[in-house]
């Protein structure tokens, strides 16, 4: 095989297909040339897009030895640069003994938009996910804690702990002192019964009448009745 001339009529060949983006760099010791490729939707100097220059370097046996393959000003795929290279040589490989230059680079192309499409991907199901959780948040912020009866119970005791309720309580119950109207409301095991019924089956609240046993206890505030005099009132009829 005459590599020289071989490797002549594929670089005709390419100037021809490439013609305005193929460039040659060098012709010797060998032929050294670049060709730019990237996605449709690339913007240059942005996040859209992937783009990259193939820098292609013959041996002095190509096509029966396999061409060196560089990448430059590469962008948005620096990370998949490692495997991109892996893929090439992978397809330089199935192609040894035939110029194959036309090959590798629609191969690259056809790399690269596969990579872009998947890229573009995992960007909106990144940015869905983070919208998702903006509005979840927002919602919770809004609705508060939802409350179930593990949940009121922890601020029942809480709330009875804080208030010194409970310790009293213990205290009274101890000193076997009889409690008021008020301290047996706040203070009646039987109420967390029914709480519980009240949050798990929706039953109507019914009333202790014996909570309010102690309203005689109680100081009413007697001064509208001081001020209101019968004698002070005239008949309309005189």
């Amino acid at each position: 095989m005459d590599y020289a001339e071989e490797q002549k009529n594929e670089i005709e060949a390419l100037e021809s297909i490439y013609y305005g983006d193929f460039q040659l760099m060098s012709t010797e010791p060998h032929y050294k040339f670049s060709i730019p490729i990237k996605t449709e939707e690339h913007e240059p100097d942005s996040e859209n897009g992937l783009s990259c220059d193939l820098v292609i370097t013959y041996t002095s046996k190509y096509p029966e030895e396999s061409p060196i393959i560089e990448i430059e000003n590469s962008e948005n795929f620096e990370d998949y640069e490692t495997n991109f290279l892996k893929y090439l040589d992978e397809q330089i490989k199935e192609n040894l003994g035939m110029v194959m230059i036309f090959t590798i680079v629609s191969a690259a192309q056809e790399w690269l938009n596969v990579k872009w499409e998947e890229t573009k991907k995992e960007k909106e199901e990144r940015a869905a996910l983070k919208l998702k959780k903006e509005e979840e948040a927002e919602r919770k912020r809004f609705e508060g804690t939802r409350v179930t009866v593990e949940t009121f119970m922890k601020w029942k005791q809480r709330f009875e702990d804080e208030m010194g309720i409970t310790k009293k309580r213990e205290m009274l119950e101890k000193e076997g002192k009889k409690l008021t109207g008020r301290e047996l409301f706040m203070s009646d095991n039987t109420l967390n019964e029914s709480d519980l019924k009240f949050l798990d089956e929706g039953d109507a609240v019914k009333v202790d009448e014996s909570l309010f046993q102690d309203l005689d206890d109680l100081d009413l505030d007697d001064d509208e009745d001081e001020d209101f005099n019968p004698d002070n009132c005239q008949s309309d009829s005189s």
